[in-house]
């Protein structure tokens, strides 16, 4: 999409209840603040002296106050709307790329990029062919990598990276073995050995 335009998304609803109305916010997909962290980090040994913390470099939020609410009647099922801030204090876009919600992959490129994970298709092979699809296409790679990522830690179940090597390890046929440190539970010594090697060992016994 090349086209000149701003983005506006959904920033807050709610539905109707007893005693209150629905309405919906519109804002700009960027606008907004960062927020402020309520606690400071404290140091484990030094308690006293806060460290500091990262600077908001690299967020997308641009301080865009525009700002609308659409909240329905209360005489009547119509709806009304409210300007509360129709400035904005930024360029007009001009690419959707690196906007969140233009660049979210939709349901049936998650599951053509599960398959390509599969079939193992590189991301940015996988990303030419969604824009050979699409023009109009705004995902980026680091969305595909994401998409990666996730099923990846998916199919560990809660297991750490060692943990999940023991376990395919184990579950492909090797033969496993592992000893922890006697004054504590952390691993000290791993051996990992496929079948024909034992198998090889036991030619010359």
């Amino acid at each position: 999409m090349n086209a000149k335009t701003y983005l506006i998304i959904t920033r807050y609803q709610r539905a109707r209840t007893l005693d209150r109305r629905p309405y919906v916010t519109l804002a700009y997909e960027r606008g907004g603040s960062v927020k402020k962290y309520k606690k400071p980090i404290v140091d484990d040994e030094e308690e006293e002296i806060p460290k500091k913390r990262r600077g908001p470099y690299g967020m997308k939020k641009c301080g865009c106050p525009f700002k609308l609410k659409r909240e329905q009647m209360e005489t009547s099922e119509n709806w009304q709307l409210f300007v509360h801030n129709g400035r904005h204090k930024h360029k007009i876009d001009v690419y959707s790329y690196g906007h969140a919600q233009s660049a979210r992959l939709t349901e049936e490129q998650l599951q053509q990029t599960e398959q390509f994970r599969k079939s193992h298709v590189p991301p940015c092979n996988i990303l030419r062919f969604f824009r050979e699809q699409d023009v109009g296409c705004a995902v980026s790679s680091q969305k595909i990598y994401n998409v990666f990522a996730k099923i990846k830690r998916n199919q560990m179940h809660g297991r750490n990276t060692i943990e999940e090597v023991l376990h395919l390890s184990a579950k492909r046929g090797y033969t496993v073995f592992h000893r922890n440190r006697e004054d504590s539970n952390v691993l000290s010594d791993t051996v990992v050995a496929h079948p024909t090697s034992i198998a090889m060992i036991r030619t010359w016994q």
